[in-house]
């Protein structure tokens, strides 16, 4: 029996545990291809910004940023261009550019959160609705049902809980994993803004004294979708006083 024969077996149920797997398959593809987008060699990036400031020279890092394709670069750049502007005016210019790009990057995540949640929950109620028909049956038959009418009624019932296990359980793989690319992205973007915003300030006669706690994103109260299976992502946004506190 086909994949397609036991779908249409499964009832009324099938419907929306199909389109929650359409949809899942979308927001895979569209975060895999930005996330692959904005993958960039952090270390080699920052030693060519190093050579630059080393030589005094704004402009060639400025060009360097605007020649690289990455989210990294596109920030630092946003600081670049404030730095005659003091050191307030850089940091603020990066912590709003990285908001802005922690929100691009986790956009569309929490749907697949709700879609490894609600598919197995929907399988369920499919094979609750399918034992209560199974139920109905043996009811009116009596004395005249037969060990074989009732197991086909009851494998009928079980296809959607299988079906939707068959959505949430990849659905859930993939957003953990998208999630700790997030993770990771926001770990270089600290790396990154943090030695940037010193050499910016080295660049400009500033000294400013570092801080390890002042170079990292304030994580917020952690999501909880609702369903059956706990989420936990460590959502990070700029706080006040990340990075650096301003003189």
């Amino acid at each position: 029996m086909s994949l397609f024969s036991l779908a249409v077996k499964g009832g009324i149920m099938m419907l929306p545990i199909f389109l929650c797997s359409l949809l899942a398959v979308y927001v895979v593809i569209e975060r895999y291809v930005l996330l692959r987008s904005i993958h960039i060699d952090v270390g080699y990036f920052l030693a060519n910004v190093r050579e630059a400031f080393r030589k005094q020279h704004i402009a060639g890092v400025e060009a360097l940023c605007a020649k690289t394709q990455a989210s990294l670069a596109a920030i630092l750049q946003r600081g670049i261009i404030k730095h005659q502007s003091g050191h307030y005016a850089i940091k603020e210019a990066i912590e709003n550019a990285g908001r802005e790009e922690i929100y691009r990057l986790e956009k569309h995540l929490n749907w697949l959160a709700t879609i490894a949640g609600i598919a197995p929950m929907l399988g369920f109620l499919g094979t609750v609705t399918g034992m209560i028909s199974v139920f109905q049956q043996i009811e009116a038959r009596g004395a005249n049902i037969v060990p074989s009418d009732l197991s086909g009624g009851i494998w009928e019932a079980l296809i959607t809980t299988a079906f939707g296990l068959m959505v949430g359980i990849p659905a859930y793989a993939f957003y953990n994993y998208f999630v700790s690319r997030v993770e990771k992205f926001v770990h270089e973007l600290e790396i990154t803004a943090t030695e940037s915003i010193d050499l910016l300030g080295e660049s400009n006669g500033q000294v400013h004294e570092k801080n390890p706690a002042e170079h990292s994103f304030a994580p917020q109260p952690k999501r909880s979708p609702t369903s059956t299976i706990a989420y936990s992502p460590k959502k990070r946004t700029f706080g006040d006083d990340d990075f650096f506190t301003a003189q």
